[in-house]
């Protein structure tokens, strides 16, 4: 229902991950919770802000995107857990996605493939700066990769491993310089463009499918607290482009520089 949700919007996957997000805003109440979908409602350092969990895969994004945007959210950033694909990431690292390769499926259902998934500039923007802030150094910037299945979507062995798909796309997707494998952002990206709205995605290194590491649960602290950040980030880049009466935000504006 309108009200619900603030405009500024942060989706984790996991239902569980929505209490961590919200235990370090300044006050929150819990105002749905059905199926995978539990969300919160508060403020973080003065800005109101909601948690709404999408659960796993790219349908269920998509349900959280069009769901959301209809009663009003106009931000959305999803802080989630990924496989790295690069060795030199490790479990903890952070990664920010610039980008998705759409293996996703149901962007296809939207939009021809050829349309990009992209980050919006103003989120990437703010999830880099709130890692740096937060003195957070190991973060990755690049391009992700999401598909739609967790199995022979992304080269496990399985008992369909015979398909033309399950060929080595982790190899070819590790030479073409994507970060990391998951399974929302993609989705969202392209969405959230489509519908005009601004969208980031930032995700802990849980394991790297190269060197065969594995850490549930690590660098989840980390990428909540740069979500969070960045929620306020983005607050105060809105009110700077306010004052100004300025559509785009540009780096400039903080400064006070007058550009003609």
């Amino acid at each position: 229902m309108k009200g619900d949700l603030a405009e500024i919007l942060i989706v984790p996957g996991d239902p569980d991950r929505v209490p961590k997000i919200a235990k370090q805003w300044g006050s929150r109440r819990e105002t749905s919770s059905r199926r995978e979908f539990r969300s919160f409602t508060g403020e973080f350092k003065g800005v109101p802000v909601s948690a709404l969990s999408s659960g796993i895969g790219p349908a269920c994004m998509s349900i959280v995107v069009n769901e959301a945007s209809n009663i009003g959210v106009k931000t959305f950033i999803r802080v989630g857990s990924t496989g790295a694909i690069q060795k030199n990431i490790r479990c903890g690292d952070v990664v920010i996605s610039s980008a998705a390769v759409r293996l996703d499926g149901t962007s296809n259902c939207y939009i021809v493939p050829e349309y990009p998934a992209s980050a919006d500039y103003e989120a990437l923007m703010a999830l880099v700066e709130a890692a740096e802030v937060l003195g957070i150094e190991r973060y990755h910037v690049g391009v992700t990769a999401t598909t739609a299945d967790f199995y022979a979507g992304q080269n496990r062995t399985t008992v369909a491993s015979c398909l033309p798909f399950s060929s080595d796309m982790c190899g070819m997707l590790q030479k073409a310089r994507v970060l990391n494998l998951e399974m929302e952002t993609a989705t969202l990206f392209t969405l959230a463009s489509l519908y005009g709205l601004r969208a980031g995605s930032v995700c802990a290194v849980f394991g790297n499918r190269i060197t065969g590491e594995l850490k549930p649960g690590a660098g989840e602290e980390e990428a909540i607290r740069i979500v969070n950040e960045a929620v306020k980030i983005l607050s105060e880049w809105d009110s700077v482009k306010k004052r100004r009466r300025k559509r785009w935000f540009f780096p400039s504006m903080l400064r006070g520089a007058q550009l003609g």
